[in-house]
């Protein structure tokens, strides 16, 4: 039985140390040496002042900002610790009821837009964190953005433009938008107001 049992005792402490210990600490070291930024959570600050993460979306619901795609993290919208997609499908009373609220909602919010809708301002993303949205969801909300704000359309037209992130290598992805950082740029840069 000892012959047995000792090594496979040695064995669950050598891989609990391993894999338990010196991994973890090898891989946040690596992590904080070369992609410190990322590693912490890709932080946005402005004067010192923490104000959101490139990688999660915020809840803006003023017509003076960009809105997002929604939330399928619940009760609380862009929730980290809930992160899933709402497993409905495309065959499901439920998706069809809360993308037709959320056009209702769009057209309410900007009655005169007669533009298509864009389907990532009426349906959540698999993680329900996305921070970004097309440029035609950003495109379609300018003018509701410019009214608010007393801009010409042409200067909200030209932030969209200066924020836009284009494909990685000019092939992976579609070209897109941070939601914070124009709104962020909305603002001049200072702390986000009211929401």
């Amino acid at each position: 039985m000892k012959t047995l049992l000792r090594p496979a005792v040695s064995l669950f402490v050598v891989l609990t140390v391993l894999t338990g210990l010196i991994y973890p600490l090898a891989i946040t070291g690596v992590g904080q040496l070369l992609f410190a930024h990322a590693a912490n959570g890709s932080i946005v600050t402005v004067n010192g002042k923490a104000v959101g993460s490139k990688l999660i979306g915020q809840s803006f619901t003023a017509p003076g900002y960009f809105w997002g795609r929604p939330s399928a993290t619940g009760p609380y919208p862009y929730n980290a610790t809930a992160s899933s997609g709402s497993n409905l499908g495309p065959l499901n009373p439920g998706l069809s009821e809360a993308v037709m609220a959320r056009i209702i909602a769009l057209k309410a919010a900007d009655p005169g837009n007669t533009q298509p809708v864009p389907v990532d301002l009426v349906t959540a993303s698999g993680s329900g964190l996305d921070p970004e949205i097309s440029l035609a969801a950003a495109r379609y909300q300018a003018a509701r953005v410019a009214r608010a704000r007393s801009l010409s359309v042409d200067k909200v037209q030209t932030l969209i433009g200066q924020h836009a992130i284009r494909p990685w290598l000019g092939i992976f992805g579609e070209p897109r938008v941070s939601v914070l950082m124009l709104n962020l740029a909305l603002d001049g840069g200072s702390p986000l107001g009211e929401r």
